[in-house]
């Protein structure tokens, strides 16, 4: 039965692309609405790639007739969240470069009232913001965004593939 076997990484490349673009859509949405600063609504995020693994994972069992093991729920979520995550560094980096370049500025403000509100000093101000700016370049952005997915992603995985798993017995 396992030449029927559906293949992780088409179903993670098919569900990759589609949440990345659900997640960029919302990302979207927050920044012309102008509530990219929005704690709570920025937290969505994670929650629509929660979504993704889990319809990627359901969609994976459903076409191998019910089993998802343990280890092939956290392969697909991994490559999901990595590809979630490129696309979210490369949407950051387009949309914080082209479609709006005051972007940053306006979050480096946001940020130093946040540290004004805590105390910090002018000179602390300066170096935290001044060590932001070293990572806003593209490469940077996009790893950087890729890296943080697939580590949130993956830990949503060990939780999504624990429930869902459903093994194939030894000898069928």
């Amino acid at each position: 039965m396992t030449e029927n076997q559906p293949s992780v990484t088409a179903v993670a490349l098919k569900y990759g692309f589609i949440t990345a673009l659900v997640g960029i859509v919302y990302t979207l949405i927050l920044n012309i609405l102008d509530q990219a600063t929005n704690a709570w609504l920025t937290w969505i995020v994670y929650v629509i790639l929660a979504a993704g693994l889990i319809f990627a994972m359901k969609e994976f069992k459903a076409r191998n007739y019910g089993y998802l093991s343990y280890g092939q729920g956290l392969g697909l979520g991994a490559l999901l969240s990595a590809i979630f995550g490129l696309f979210s560094g490369i949407f950051s980096y387009v949309y914080s470069t082209y479609i709006d370049p005051g972007f940053m500025a306006r979050m480096q403000e946001v940020q130093r009232a946040k540290m004004l509100e805590q105390g910090l000093s002018d000179e602390q101000i300066e170096m935290a913001l001044g060590m932001a700016e070293k990572f806003q370049n593209p490469l940077t952005m996009i790893f950087g965004s890729m890296a943080v997915f697939l580590i949130i992603g993956f830990i949503l995985s060990l939780i999504i593939a624990a429930i869902m798993k459903n093994k194939r017995p030894e000898f069928e």
